[in-house]
């Protein structure tokens, strides 16, 4: 009796240990909207297609005729220096150092009608409010904030498709809600380029606005409801004056009337309310038409229930939380899934309720047996996002790779995408990443799609010669400085892409693209300078350029970063990079030496993306070529500095505070490389099956696998002073190389990790 009894109650203890736990509490999406971050602090679901968020700011891009710099601080539309808020818009990114989107703009006001947003010095002058973080509440799913100017109690939260608003009102007959249709981030006066208006009735309004911004032809359409029917409502249009004004000057279109036109146009709904009413809105979003957004609407929140939406966008965060359960203090417990919610952002689906999405080539497509995604931020992503999918939403990043396949289907270019948004390609940053993203899933078995039409995929876009450079790099096997300004870090970004489209080939049994790549992934040598030990422009006739500084951010070669960082840029051979730059012991002393170093502002000042708080030493964590780079003392035969190194930078560059981001949070990456940091792995190359270990910050972590499988990460005499491997056990089993594989954690099983406070040199 008592065996049964003991036999029962380890089944139970077992039970309650796997249950789902409520982690939303440990999600705080303020983190990261202070400074650099660029993170908003709104309403989303998983990887969902709003992210309804306030806005505190409108400046524009334009100044004078030129970038407005300060522009820049508004990314993801809200600053949490700010003190005013001048609405919430129904589309954000998370974390990006460029920007785009901020679509239709609703913010509810009482007292006299003003249809303009006024200036962050004096609130009163538009429709803005003052508001207090006292009176601001954040979570997963869910955002609330007090508007001091107009008494007014906003609350947000959405579903996938669906922005779903509820304000309380004071009593007023002066009750407004305005529409900025001209509202955008990263605006400019010509941004829209279309907008139409057509209200239906007095509960539901329609639309679309078509703008030329990042994304150079991208089309939103829309359906707005209303809890309560409005009792009148007008327009002011901002339009610049024309000469051909048309015959709809027969109509006084102001106030009244229902089948609105322009470019830059503000609407605004009044009602009479009652102390404590509230009034609530669904602002439903298509990338096809006025009918699909109102078919989400009513196939996702039907009903005018708040609180039935909010729990429901919490419970699938919550569902997603759980796939990873830890054993870490409060602290490191915030830190974690804050950084978990921010990986699982973005990509954004990319569709309506009917499998339509309109495509590259604008037309409409339907994803037939996948889901279509967008928001493909791939020069950061690359990195540990996607591996990080592939190893807890292995089915979503397959869709994100079809969707992929899809775009260069579209493509008039045959190219995979660079950085897209909206079925466009905004061509930000250099290399083509997307065929590291496709050589990951192919290799690690993730993708189930046609893996040679991939493969050629990948090869097309490789060998697009007119494309950054790519004609010179595959002539000279390097990119001269005279024909790209980041020639440097395209090559070395080239190479690396290559040594991916190597290892699918050699995967697929194509042994003569595999010959083809392998020998491309070598050109990395090409920009290394042996007599100074760096990675250097070369000039058309091989030469190196003179004139060069190893520290400078700006015209030395180089995107976004130095050669001090970008030289250790050679993730897929870093065993001969160690021999280029003079064997283990000195590239070790290298390294300590980019950790050690000082950066004086001034090598950065020009580079907006890299500020103080990202940098440790000459190392530059708030931007992303390094991100590597603490791993590779395992291949020099230190990995105690690893270790060291990787807990120094959790540590120093994930705080649980608004400014607790050391630089953008890149649509995830940033937070990609803390989830695997803090559970003691990462992927240095995506396109192989490896890991390097690290140092785990947490006691434990169990990863629910999608095949069914647990994995579970254990840290003996975890401590902050304890940050070196004493030994590592695979399932019991000492491991000789600080590594494991992608199919080691498939299995399921336990990583063991052996604390102390001393490194353990071998």
């Amino acid at each position: 009796m008592i065996k049964v009894n003991l036999t029962i109650l380890f089944q139970f203890v077992l039970l309650v240990s796997y249950a789902q736990q409520n982690l939303v509490p440990y999600v705080h999406p303020l983190i990261g909207t202070e400074k650099m971050g660029h993170t908003f602090p709104g309403a989303t679901v998983p990887f969902g297609s709003v992210q309804l968020s306030p806005d505190s700011d409108t400046l524009s891009y334009e100044l004078n005729g030129k970038y407005n710099g300060d522009v820049y601080k508004y990314c993801a539309g809200y600053k949490y220096e700010d003190k005013t808020i001048v609405g919430f818009s129904h589309t954000h990114f998370s974390g990006t150092g460029h920007s785009d989107l901020g679509d239709f703009l609703i913010m509810p006001t009482q007292g006299a009608l003003q249809l303009n947003p006024g200036v962050a010095s004096n609130p009163k002058s538009g429709y803005r409010s003052a508001f207090s973080h006292a009176n601001e509440v954040a979570e997963a799913g869910y955002y609330k904030v007090k508007l001091d100017d107009h008494k007014i109690l906003a609350e947000l939260t959405a579903s996938n498709r669906v922005g779903f608003h509820q304000y309380t009102f004071p009593k007023s007959d002066q009750s407004h809600i305005i529409l900025d249709l001209m509202h955008g981030i990263y605006n400019y006066d010509d941004k829209t380029v279309w907008t139409f208006v057509r209200v239906v009735n007095d509960t539901l309004v329609t639309g679309y606005r078509q703008t030329n911004g990042w994304a150079r032809t991208r089309t939103v359409y829309f359906a707005l409801s209303f809890s309560k029917p409005f009792k009148s409502y007008g327009q002011k249009n901002l339009d610049k004056a024309q000469v051909y004004k048309g015959f709809w000057r027969k109509f006084d279109q102001t106030r009244n009337f229902p089948d609105i036109a322009g470019k830059r146009i503000r609407m605004y709904f009044d009602f009479d309310t009652e102390e404590g009413e509230r009034v609530k809105l669904k602002m439903a979003l298509s990338p096809v038409s006025q009918e699909n957004a109102l078919a989400n609407m009513r196939a996702e929140v039907p009903h005018w229930n708040f609180e039935q939406v909010k729990a429901k966008a919490q419970a699938d965060w919550n569902r997603e939380l759980n796939k990873i359960q830890i054993d870490a203090s409060e602290t490191d417990k915030v830190n974690f899934y804050t950084s978990l919610y921010h990986t699982f952002i973005n990509p954004t689906e990319y569709m309506d309720v009917n499998g339509q999405y309109k495509g590259l080539d604008q037309d409409v497509h339907q994803a037939a047996g996948f889901t279509n995604y967008t928001t493909f931020s791939l020069w950061d992503t690359y990195r540990a996002l996607h591996p990080f999918f592939n190893l807890m939403q292995p089915a979503r990043n397959n869709d994100m790779v079809k969707s992929m396949l899809s775009h260069y289907d579209q493509s008039t270019l045959k190219m995979l995408p660079v950085w897209s948004h909206y079925a466009n390609d905004n061509w930000c940053m250099s290399g083509y990443h997307s065929v590291s993203v496709l050589a990951d899933a192919v290799i690690k078995g993730v993708f189930n799609g046609d893996a040679q039409k991939a493969l050629d995929a990948c090869m097309a876009t490789s060998n697009h010669r007119d494309y950054e450079g790519i004609g010179d790099y595959i002539d000279k096997g390097y990119i001269p400085a005279s024909a790209n300004g980041t020639s440097v870090s395209n090559t070395l970004e080239y190479a690396y892409d290559d040594w991916c489209i190597a290892q699918m080939a050699k995967k697929l049994n194509r042994q003569d693209v595999y010959e083809i790549y392998r020998k491309r992934a070598q050109n990395w040598q090409n920009v290394f300078d042996k007599s100074i030990g760096f990675m250097r422009p070369r000039l058309t006739d091989g030469s190196f350029k003179k004139e060069f500084d190893v520290l400078s951010t700006h015209g030395q070669g180089f995107i976004e970063g130095n050669s001090w960082n970008f030289s250790f840029f050679v993730p897929q051979d870093p065993a001969s990079l160690i021999q280029y730059m003079g064997g283990p012991k000195k590239f070790a002393a290298r390294l300590d030496t980019l950790f050690a170093m000082n950066l004086p502002d001034k090598f950065f000042a020009e580079t907006e993306d890299i500020t103080r708080e990202g940098i440790i030493g000459g190392y530059i964590h708030g931007n992303e070529p390094a991100h590597h780079v603490a791993y590779l003392y395992n291949w020099a035969g230190q990995p105690w500095k690893t270790q060291e190194r990787v807990r120094m930078i959790l540590n120093m560059q994930y705080k649980p505070t608004p400014d607790g981001l050391g630089g953008n949070d890149d649509c995830g990456q940033m937070s990609a490389w803390y989830m695997f940091s803090s559970m003691g792995f990462y992927p240095v190359a995506p396109g192989s099956d490896e890991y390097a270990l690290g140092s785990p910050s947490v006691k434990s972590a169990r990863l629910q696998l999608e095949n069914g499988q647990t994995f579970t990460v254990e840290a003996i005499n975890q401590s902050d002073k304890n940050v070196y491997v004493q030994k590592v056990l695979l399932n019991g089993k000492p491991l000789t190389q600080p590594s494991i594989t992608h199919a080691d954690i498939l299995k399921g099983g336990k990583l063991t990790f052996y604390m102390t406070n001393k490194p353990v040199r071998k």
